[in-house]
């Protein structure tokens, strides 16, 4: 018998079971697809951007600030920032086993390497998150960074960055100021020069190792940065050193509250040292007392007292509308005004020539000259030497001082400015206007910045907008400039600044003591003590202006005890430094005018001429 095949029976309904399961995988594979490329194509793409390359931001390097002598005042070091991609990290430990455990865990040993709290990290980065950029350490050493990447944690990099640093730590504080955590200036010439000293960052876009190592750059993915410019300054550190050391022992030495100097160089408007007490450390700028980083020698105007007289006394000289040899009748300590207002003198003098209502300080004499000239003239003077306008100084701030419009100005106006009050001025201004008297008759324009180094770095190249030399404005004849320098020659040796006078050089100058008001009344035991002048008499290469605020009363507050002897010593030690050779005896006063001084004799001179002598062996 012959065998009948078996045929296989087709079941249709497992064929349809078959074939719809199939159907249904293949629409889910197409629908996967379309998920994919439509609504996590960008986070897809942005995951294998992060997994396959690292973008680094180049940070430039901030400018360098040196002194006139190349010294550096302010420069940057390269260190590295610490920062975790918040939403890299969470979404990478969300797909694994013990995620959250696992992350705590990591976390504890970076927390251990950067002297974190682990607790403290995984706040910040839940609450930084969906956020990408979390800074959790800087100024990090190699070292460190290398440990940290041996833990091989996603989400985990680092940046380069620049830190400020002052390697002369507080010194001329109130000129460089200070930058922030963000690198930005925050005072002074960080502030005034940022986008100079700033730069702009770079950026390179890298191939990267599975332990975030970069392994190649196309030339279009690098873009350099492009590095802030150096600064180069007028002042000189050593100077800047001494002013401040004498600073700080006048306001120590009589109890002040404050004080400020500026030294400038008369013939070009070239600061050589500015300072102010109390002061801070431009490292921690940002922990520092607002009022410590005040630059008061700028922005806090004060009445000038006596200081003002010098400027008078020259408009009137350069006017003819008097002459040295002028006799002025005091009567005494006291003279009463035509409307019936008492000037009183702290010596009572019968007459005295302008010459000595200068040296000797005569607010009566100044009175009488002040109602001559009048109220008209008198204004007329403030603004022609500076007061009342900025001075043009490079940093942030300045005050204008205040110079009353001259109808506000009342008949108690005349003898009010004579004695330097109703108006308000700056040191800076102060040391401005006597640059006039000292350069003979040009009114400067004050600089800190001679410009930025070129790209050879031994050039000084002029700041964007500046001149090299700029002119300045002639402002009175170079004859009544000279004139009224050699009176004030004469207050260090028989006026109110003989604590002034130095054995090596010919100092001049004025003294002021202006009562304070507190409270909008004057009160008689505040003042303001201050010196302005220069040295030497014979060729003038500096000039300052000292000032001090609430000085001990019960220790001395006279300006011509108070600040004369530090504004003298800076002088001296500063000339010394720059070898300027001893002065040689100061000229008598002219035949017309000695015979007419109170108490005169040419002895007064000739011990000063026996110093200069020893000074010059």
């Amino acid at each position: 018998m012959t065998a009948v095949p078996i045929q296989p029976r087709f079941a249709s309904a497992r064929a349809a079971i078959a074939l719809g399961v199939v159907a249904m995988l293949l629409l889910g594979l197409l629908g996967r697809v379309y998920w994919l490329q439509t609504r996590e194509r960008a986070r897809i793409l942005d995951k294998a951007e992060r997994q396959q390359h690292l973008t680094e931001r180049l940070p430039a390097r901030r400018g360098s600030i040196f002194d006139s002598t190349g010294q550096l005042l302010a420069g940057a070091i390269q260190t590295q920032t610490v920062f975790i991609d918040s939403k890299e990290i969470i979404d990478a430990y969300q797909d694994r086993p013990r995620g959250q455990t696992q992350l705590e865990a990591d976390l504890g040993e970076l927390g251990a390497l950067l002297d974190r709290d682990p607790f403290e990290l995984v706040q910040s980065i839940g609450e930084k998150y969906p956020g990408r950029y979390l800074e959790i350490a800087h100024d990090v050493d190699d070292r460190v960074i290398a440990e940290i990447y041996d833990l091989d944690m996603p989400g985990i990099g680092t940046t380069p960055t620049n830190r400020r640093i002052y390697p002369m730590g507080s010194l001329a504080a109130h000129i460089l100021g200070g930058v922030g955590s963000d690198g930005k200036g925050l005072e002074g010439l960080e502030l005034e020069c940022n986008s100079v000293l700033s730069g702009a960052d770079g950026q390179k876009r890298s191939m990267k190792d599975s332990r975030r190592r970069a392994i190649g750059t196309e030339v279009d993915d690098y873009v350099p940065a492009k590095h802030g410019q150096h600064l180069v300054l007028t002042i000189d550190a050593n100077i800047q050193l001494l002013v401040e050391q004498e600073l700080f022992a006048t306001v120590s030495q009589f109890g002040a509250a404050a004080g400020e100097a500026v030294v400038i160089d008369p013939m070009t408007g070239d600061i050589v040292a500015l300072a102010n007490y109390p002061s801070f450390t431009p490292q921690f700028i940002e922990q520092s007392k607002p009022d410590n980083r005040t630059n008061r020698a700028l922005v806090s105007p004060y009445e000038p007292g006596s200081t003002i007289k010098p400027f008078l006394v020259t408009r009137a000289i350069d006017r003819k509308q008097a002459k040295l040899t002028d006799i002025f009748s005091l009567g005494g300590k006291t003279w009463r005004t035509p409307y019936g207002r008492t000037i009183t003198d702290v010596h009572g003098y019968d007459a005295l020539p302008l010459w000595d209502v200068l040296v000797k300080s005569s607010n009566i004499g100044m009175s009488q000259l002040a109602e001559r000239m009048g109220n008209a003239e008198l204004h007329a003077t403030l603004k022609q030497f500076g007061f009342g306008d900025k001075s043009g100084i490079d940093l942030p701030g300045e005050d204008d001082g205040v110079v009353r419009p001259l109808k506000k100005w009342g008949k108690s106006s005349t003898e009010s400015i004579a004695q330097g009050y109703e108006l308000l001025v700056t040191p800076m201004q102060m040391a401005r206007a006597m640059s006039t008297l000292a350069n003979g008759g040009q009114l400067v324009t004050p600089r800190l910045i001679k410009g930025t180094l070129d790209d050879d770095e031994a050039t000084v190249q002029p700041l964007a907008g500046k001149q090299a030399s700029p002119m300045f404005p002639r402002v009175l004849a170079e004859q009544a400039a000279d004139s009224v320098r050699r009176v004030l020659a004469d207050i260090p040796i028989r006026g109110t600044a003989q604590k002034a006078r130095s054995d090596v050089y010919n100092v001049f100058g004025k003294t002021g003591t202006a009562h304070r008001a507190v409270n909008g009344r004057y009160d008689t035991t505040h003042y303001t003590s201050s010196f302005v002048g220069g040295a030497p008499y014979e060729n003038p290469r500096l000039v300052i202006a000292f000032v001090i605020h609430d000085p001990d009363r019960a220790k001395a507050h006279y300006g011509g005890i108070v600040a004369a002897p530090g504004a003298s010593r800076i002088l001296e030690r500063a000339l010394t430094y720059l070898q300027v050779p001893p002065s040689p005896t100061l000229p008598m006063p002219p035949a017309s005018v000695s015979g007419l001084l109170h108490d005169w004799s040419p002895k007064v001179y000739e011990k000063k001429a026996a110093m200069a002598g020893a000074a010059a062996e």
